[in-house]
């Protein structure tokens, strides 16, 4: 299908509108001529070169990713920066990003996807950026310990998990928000659910966990990311019969 067409699909299936202006991320094109054929696609986290090299090696026409290359700030197109953006072109490879929206939405986002992992019932928006609802809370269809919920959604101390346990043993209510998402906590804390599931663990939340009862599972920012990007990746092929294939390039952070 055409560039332009399957950009257009994914600004109105990922329901990136009300993100404009408020997400510093450039959501949408990136990196790419006005207008190509795209066959195949390639997804994954990061916008990095070993990404770029996998999906080039791929023959990808274009990359989805969730953390793209501009974030909110001008970047002189020099050193590491001038280096990847030349392979795109030089390669012929189109980068698209989806940062925010791909947290937030309900079927193909990050926290959504944790959060049927997990069976989870009764969700209800959790963890807000500037006015939008990013994350999920809910309950558990059995109360669970905070192991077996790491394992179910493929955590491991390789991928950077920490589990800070001072919660219930068996967890049944639970608030997801996917990323760098440890101040997060303390909405938990203020609905007094029994855990919460994020990426990144902070040190500054560690006793405010301790001292008021909640279990907080950090899977590693990359590791609690892979699921939106899977999820669109899943979709493209079925809803519009495009090649699409994950590019894994783990950090364990």
């Amino acid at each position: 299908m055409k560039q332009t067409e399957l950009v257009h699909f994914l600004y109105q299936r990922l329901d990136m509108a009300p993100f404009d202006g408020v997400d510093i991320s450039l959501n949408g094109l990136q990196v790419g001529p006005k207008e190509r054929e795209i066959r195949r696609v390639a997804v994954a986290v990061d916008a990095c070169m070993a990404s770029f090299e996998a999906a080039a090696a791929l023959g990808a026409d274009l990359l989805l990713v969730h953390h793209g290359l501009f974030w909110g700030r001008p970047l002189a197109i020099a050193g590491a920066h001038y280096d990847r953006v030349k392979f795109l072109m030089d390669h012929d490879l189109s980068l698209f990003a989806a940062h925010l929206p791909l947290d937030a939405h309900p079927e193909l986002g990050n926290n959504a996807r944790m959060a049927k992992l997990l069976g989870m019932r009764t969700l209800q928006p959790f963890g807000s950026w500037k006015g939008l609802n990013v994350g999920f809370r809910g309950e558990l269809p059995e109360a669970r310990s905070a192991e077996v919920l790491a394992r179910t959604l493929g955590f491991s101390s390789a991928d950077g998990l920490r589990i800070l346990p001072f919660g219930p043993k068996e967890i049944r209510t639970v608030g997801i928000v996917s990323g760098g998402a440890a101040d997060d906590v303390y909405g938990a804390l203020e609905l007094g659910l029994d855990a919460f599931i994020t990426g990144e663990c902070e040190h500054q939340v560690y006793h405010d966990c301790e001292e008021r009862g909640i279990t907080m599972i950090c899977g590693g920012h990359y590791a609690s990311e892979v699921f939106g990007v899977q999820a669109v990746g899943k979709m493209l092929q079925e809803e519009l019969g495009l090649d699409a294939a994950f590019v894994a390039i783990p950090t364990a952070l």
